[in-house]
């Protein structure tokens, strides 16, 4: 056996210093905040002055809590610059500890430096070909603050870059798979999953790099098949961003959005753990305030009600709703004033609602001008016409008569009112939709009216349209008549949509009212576009973000990630020809390692199915001895899947509840997107692919969620590509 690296006890002893130093910073910056604890004394300005210093501090010890997660991870020995006098060669070499975040001693020397800063580039871009100044770049397996191994890549002519973990020499630089740091990425990929996604700041390779370390400006598109790292180098981007770009992209703020609340548990950690604790991260429904949505089934529409609603001609339908409620008087308005009367013709009033709709693009906004314009025609319809119009508002705008007139001309709305009226009335969507509509779609829109829209359970489907109505509409103006700019759509700095291959054009224009100035990363995968509007091609999907600005560098890119890290070949290899049948013509990305077994069929009677998903499932459990599993099953099956599992005596979860917290969870299908476990049982393939809208890839992403093991559970005929 070969000998232990021979700077192994030097490294560890960087790494304990580099953990003192990060705990004196720790310790200055509470006795900082000790110092500057902000008081009820002084001057306003004061006060403000103690309340900022206060929360920079708070974050920086925020920042400064690293929990389990590895301080130090990497080194680079880089050659010096050559002399400037002319003298050949370099002066030496330099060597920087590559790190979470940057760490100083206590002359403020660099001891780590941050992964993000310019200098640590060189870690995950160099290659033989492009050594980029090194001559040496080390890798450490960690746990913590314990160092287990040490892996090392030379670069330079002749150089066979010999490598060490844990004391066995490994190939470096010149490994046949091309992956930087190929054992220690082993290593991280192998380890078993906790039911949370996991940074990879240690082993990112050189495509995810040149996608983390992009410009701001523009959409960048990031096409990766599964596990290649799409959802973690987006995330990893977001923190790059806010690391170089950190004034003005904290005030402007990060946006993150998640296709669902068990997909947001499951990646919750990442940023916090690369110090980035203040990103947003939501599902689209979080951005539609004042309403509830529904739960489980209840928030689903049925197929043709969802597609309908995803399709860019609502944006139609709800301005013509939106018309149909700004309605001349069908007769003369008569209201009694003092010892007379005054009066507001019809034809009167069709003048003001037309005069309205030219001045004002938001309808809440013109509903003051309406009732100043109706006050005026009143105060001119008097017996001596020269009542001023404020004492005939005075005088009548409590009145049931009044009331009823503005809400006939220009009734203040909020989304919800407008839409709970509009799918409540066959009439109503007649009105607005036939235009665009056929009848089989306008039908599909329509459901019973609710007693209250605040009894409304809205389906994930209605979020785009609330939003769209909101623009409409405009938020409802206060006692005063203005707008508060505070229930304004918030926009953000820099936007990150995961899963956004399953996004309808109308969720895409809700995403993109969001964006300050047209900088987001979008990540997907075509192959796994399972909703009713699944695009062909990311142009689909661009035609409805921010396009590049004129004048500006601005540009909208596709970028690709080719290597699959976490699906063993096994795996891959079957769900390829799912793949292939579901979307001909796609590339599916490389696998670079084979698991400890191909993937397991077992046949089971119809009346027998849940049993022996149970008891596979155990059998699973056993051979991954701890690992995480979930059960993958056809929505409707989910119930009856957990009942059987409770029969057996297996403990588990449910993702809708529990996320990926027990080692074992039933997911549906419909929620398993993004995840990723150590042992997948998938249950009854055939009718995830009759009972979803895009079945056969439906059955392509529950087949690549596991790390390590798969088994199919099914009765009867298998789908196609699965024989």
């Amino acid at each position: 056996m070969t000998a232990q690296h021979p700077d192994f006890d030097d490294e560890q002893a960087y790494i304990d210093h580099a953990y003192d130093c990060l705990e004196r910073s720790r310790e200055d910056a509470w006795k900082v905040r000790d110092l500057t604890e902000a008081g009820i004394g002084g001057t306003f300005q004061n006060r403000f002055e103690r309340n900022v210093i206060d929360e920079q501090l708070v974050k920086r010890l925020t920042d400064l809590e690293l929990g389990d997660a590895a301080l130090v991870f990497g080194r680079i020995d880089r050659l010096d610059e050559p002399k400037i006098d002319g003298g050949e060669g370099a002066d030496g070499i330099e060597s920087f500890h590559i790190g979470r975040l940057a760490v100083a001693d206590e002359n403020r020397d660099p001891v780590v430096v941050d992964w993000r800063a310019p200098v640590a580039e060189p870690f995950y871009r160099a290659t033989g070909r492009q050594p980029m100044g090194l001559a040496r770049r080390r890798h450490f397996i960690v746990e913590g603050s314990k160092l287990l191994g040490i892996e090392d890549e030379l670069f330079g002519e002749g150089h066979l870059g010999i490598g060490h973990d844990d004391g066995l020499a490994t190939e470096g630089v010149v490994h046949s798979s091309g992956l930087r740091g190929f054992s220690t990425l082993m290593a991280s990929i192998e380890r078993g999953r906790t039911g949370q996604l996991g940074d990879i700041v240690a082993t990112i390779q050189s495509e995810q790099d040149e996608i983390i370390r992009s410009p701001q400006p523009g959409v960048l598109v990031v096409q990766g098949g599964p596990g290649t790292g799409k959802t973690v180098v987006a995330l990893h981007r977001a923190a790059y961003l806010l690391y170089t770009n950190r004034f003005p992209l904290e005030d402007q703020g990060v946006l993150v959005i998640g296709p669902n609340r068990v997909f947001l548990r499951y990646i919750e950690r990442v940023l916090p753990s690369l110090g980035e604790a203040g990103v947003e991260q939501v599902v689209l429904n979080d951005l539609v305030p004042d309403v509830s949505f529904g739960g489980g089934v209840d928030r689903r529409d049925a197929p043709l009600a969802a597609r309908v609603k995803g399709d860019i001609r609502m944006i139609d339908v709800i301005d013509k709703a939106v018309l149909d409620r700004e309605r001349p008087l069908r007769d003369e308005l008569v209201v009694p004033y003092r010892t007379g009367y005054v009066r507001l013709p019809a034809s009167e009033s069709e003048r003001i609602i037309r005069a309205a709709r030219r001045r004002f693009r938001r309808h809440n906004a013109g509903r003051k001008w309406v009732e100043n314009e109706v006050w005026q025609a009143l105060a001119a319809s008097s017996r001596d016409g020269s009542t001023a119009a404020a004492e005939v508002r005075e005088a009548l705008r409590s009145t049931d008569e009044m009331r009823i007139a503005f809400e006939r001309m220009w009734p203040v709305l909020t989304p919800a009112q407008l839409l709970h009226d509009l799918f409540g009335s066959r009439a109503l969507l007649k009105s607005a939709a036939q235009k665009y509509l056929s009848e089989a779609e306008i039908d599909a829109l329509y459901r019973p009216r609710a007693a209250d829209v605040n009894d409304v359970r809205w389906t994930d489907d209605d979020a785009a349209l609330l939003d769209e109505a909101f623009v409409a509409l405009g938020p409802k103006p206060g006692k005063n008549g203005k707008i508060d700019e505070a229930d304004e759509i918030r926009t953000y700095g820099h936007i990150v949509v995961d899963e956004v291959q399953d996004l309808t054009p109308m969720q895409l224009r809700m995403v993109a009212r969001r964006s300050l100035s047209g900088s987001m990363t979008i990540v997907g995968d075509i192959a796994q576009a399972t909703g009713a509007h699944a695009p062909a091609s990311w142009d689909d999907v661009l035609a409805h973000l921010p396009a590049p600005r004129a004048g500006r560098e601005d540009t909208n890119r596709v970028i690709g990630l080719s290597v699959g890290y976490r699906i063993p070949g096994q795996i891959m290899e079957l769900a390829n020809r799912v793949m292939e049948a579901a979307t001909p013509g796609l590339r599916a990305p490389t696998a670079v390692r084979l698991g400890p077994s191909a993937p397991v069929f077992v046949e089971a009677s119809a009346s027998d199915l849940l049993d022996t998903a149970a008891r596979a499932t155990a059998d699973l459990l056993a051979v991954l001895a701890g690992g995480n599993v979930a059960v993958v099953t056809p929505d409707h099956l989910a119930d009856a899947m957990a009942d059987a599992l409770t029969t057996h005596g297996i403990e588990h979860g449910r993702a809708s509840r529990s996320a990926l917290d027990t080692g074992v969870t039933v997911v549906p299908v419909g929620l398993v997107k993004g995840l990723e476990l150590d042992g997948v049982v998938v249950v009854e393939p055939a009718r995830i692919v009759d009972g979803e809208i895009q079945g056969m890839r439906s059955l392509y992403v529950a087949l690549t969620r596991s790390t390590q093991r798969l088994t199919i559970v099914h009765t009867g005929e298998l789908p196609a590509p699965l024989r």
